[in-house]
């Protein structure tokens, strides 16, 4: 019989990561994915506040972002996707030098 099941069997990742500058912080949608929806405001706060995201101008705390979102209940993940986004800013990620 085959140890197709076997849990302790690593598999490769689906995709090969490049050589090149680390960035520090979590991908919001990583963040994301994390919560259910929908979700207060305060109850992201208490769950993933402390959390490092990237943002195009560098890595920010989660909770330092929110205090600048005024929404205090995101109805669907894409609320608060759009929310965040609306302070960090859209677009490419800088590296460490």
């Amino acid at each position: 019989m085959a140890d197709d099941d076997d849990p302790e069997e690593e598999e490769a990742p689906a995709v090969e990561l490049g050589e090149g500058p680390t960035v520090e912080g979590a991908p919001l949608a990583r963040v994301a994915s994390r919560l259910t929806w929908p979700q207060e405001k305060s109850k992201v706060l208490d769950k993933e506040g402390d959390a490092t995201i990237r943002t195009p101008d560098g890595p920010r705390e989660l909770s330092d972002v929110l205090s600048e979102v005024d929404i205090t209940y995101f109805d669907r993940r894409q609320t608060f996707v759009d929310a965040v986004e609306d302070v960090i800013g859209r677009g490419s990620v800088r590296t460490a030098e």
